[in-house]
C-alpha cells in the first residue's frame, strides 16, 4: 500500500502544475494562488485531526514557531514566484528550473547543518542536475524571457524560496508533528496570498473569474493536497529512500502531461537534460 501511495503522491504533485496552468491563462496567477492555497490548507488541517495531533500546538517552543512561520513566508513566496512563472511561461521549461531548488537545499544543508556524509555523491547528483536543467533552457526561450513576462527570473526566484522554505522548516519541525508544522506553514501561505491580493486590489477580480478556470484552480489545490496526504502515508509507513525518488519523479509526469495537454514537445537536448535530472535525483536519492 505505501508503495502504491508513493506513486499516487508523485501523480498527483506532477498533475499540480497542469492542473494550474490550465487554471491562470485569463486568470490573475495572485489571485489563483490565493483561491488554491484555501483548498491546500483544507487538507492540510485535514491530516491534522486524522492523526489527531492539533491538541499539541501549544506545546511548540517560540524558535520553532518563529521558524515556522518564516517557512510558511517563503513557501507562500515560492508559490507566487512558481504559478506568476506558470502563467507566461512553458511548463516543460518552468517545472525543470523549480526543481533545481533541490541544489540548493542540498548546498545548504551541506555548509548550515554539516550534512557532509557521502558528500561526493550527493555534488555529483548536485553536478548532474544543474547540467540537466541548462540542457533544458534553451537560449532562444532566454532571449524570449523578458517579452514573455520575465518567467525565467520568476522560476529562479521560485526555486530560491523552495529552497529556504526546506531550510527554514529544518528548524522550525523540531519537536513539533510533521503534519501540525505543514498545516501551520500553510496558514501562513494563505494569509500571505490574500494579502498580497489585496494589497494589488485585485479582489474585485473574484466575481469575474471564469467557472471552468476556477474548478482547474480548485482541483490544483486539491492535487497539491492529496500529493502530500499519500507522501506522508508513504513516508510514515514505506521505506524513505525508495518513497523520496519516487515522489521527486513527478516532473517526468508533469512533463508528459505538458506534452499530451500544452503539446509542449521537448528537443533532443532538452529530453536528454531532463534524463540527466531524474538520474541526478536518484543518486542522491537513493545513494547518498
Amino acid at each position: 500500500m505505501w508503495l502504491i501511495m508513493a506513486c499516487l503522491s508523485a501523480l498527483f504533485a506532477g498533475l499540480t502544475a497542469i492542473l494550474a496552468k490550465c487554471g491562470i491563462k485569463k486568470t490573475d496567477s495572485d489571485l489563483a494562488t490565493a483561491i488554491r492555497t484555501v483548498v491546500v490548507l483544507l487538507f492540510a488541517w485535514a491530516m491534522v485531526f486524522v492523526v489527531g495531533s492539533a491538541d499539541t500546538i501549544t506545546d511548540i517552543a517560540p524558535k520553532s514557531l518563529l521558524f515556522l512561520v518564516l517557512s510558511g513566508a517563503a513557501t507562500g513566496a515560492s508559490w507566487i514566484c512558481y504559478f506568476k512563472a506558470l502563467s507566461v511561461g512553458d511548463v516543460n521549461k518552468v517545472v525543470p528550473i523549480d526543481k533545481s531548488s533541490t541544489i540548493l537545499t542540498v548546498l545548504l544543508a551541506i555548509v548550515l547543518f554539516n550534512e557532509t556524509e557521502h558528500l561526493a555523491i550527493k555534488l555529483i547528483g548536485v553536478v548532474m542536475l544543474t547540467v540537466g536543467i541548462f540542457m533544458m533552457i534553451e537560449k532562444k526561450d532566454a532571449k524570449t524571457a523578458q517579452k514573455s513576462g520575465n518567467w525565467l527570473i520568476c522560476a529562479v526566484l521560485s526555486a530560491i524560496f523552495a529552497a529556504l522554505t526546506s531550510v527554514l522548516a529544518k528548524i522550525g519541525i523540531t519537536g513539533v508533528e510533521s503534519n501540525l508544522g505543514t498545516a501551520i506553514r500553510t496558514g501562513v501561505v494563505l494569509v500571505m496570498a490574500w494579502a498580497i491580493v489585496l494589497a494589488k486590489g485585485k479582489q474585485s477580480k473574484l466575481k469575474n473569474i471564469n467557472k471552468k478556470e476556477l474548478v482547474f484552480i480548485g482541483l490544483s489545490g486539491i492535487a497539491t493536497g492529496a500529493s502530500w496526504l499519500c507522501y506522508y502515508y508513504a513516508i510514515q509507513n514505506g521505506v524513505v529512500s525508495v518513497v523520496v525518488p519516487i515522489d521527486k519523479l513527478s516532473i517526468v509526469i508533469t512533463i508528459a502531461f505538458s506534452y499530451i495537454v500544452f503539446k509542449e514537445k521537448l528537443t533532443k537536448k532538452a529530453l536528454a537534460g531532463l534524463i540527466l535530472m531524474v538520474l541526478g535525483t536518484l543518486v542522491m536519492a537513493v545513494w547518498s
